[in-house]
């Protein structure tokens, strides 16, 4: 009898130890996934401050060649003709930088949120493991 009840206690505490292990694993995974996604935030933030840096320097350098070009007008219908022609190009590049911004954040999104959603799915697994 005694035999049997150090046979059953090991069993259990090899159950309880080889949990305590994939539990400890499971949650350095979670953490992995974590420093993952914040190194890809990063990485994303990086991307947008730069692309808006250029953006900017790019929109000023053309705000400054447009107030020459309008300097130089000849007369007030010139003017206007040269001011409209630059607020329709800054409107159409600001558009266009827009909808990059976006692409841009919806990839970014994506790729941020890939390992958690991989976790969760490995939670809902284990989950689904330990009620079968």
């Amino acid at each position: 009898m005694t035999a049997d009840a150090q046979k059953t206690m090991n069993e259990t505490m090899t159950k309880v130890t080889k949990s305590f292990e994939e539990m400890t694993a499971f949650g350095q995974d979670n953490m992995d996934a974590m420093v993952k996604s914040s190194e890809i935030a990063a990485k994303a933030a990086e991307g947008f401050t730069s692309e808006l840096s250029s953006f900017s320097k790019k929109s000023f350098e053309e705000s400054v060649a447009a107030a020459k070009d309008m300097a130089a007008a000849k007369n007030v219908t010139e003017l206007f003709e040269k001011q409209s022609a630059f607020f329709t190009a800054s409107m159409d590049g600001f558009m266009k930088q827009a909808a990059k911004f976006n692409e841009m954040s919806v990839s970014a999104s994506k790729d941020v949120f890939e390992p958690i959603t991989a976790r969760a799915t490995a939670a809902t697994d284990l989950v689904k493991g330990i009620s079968a």
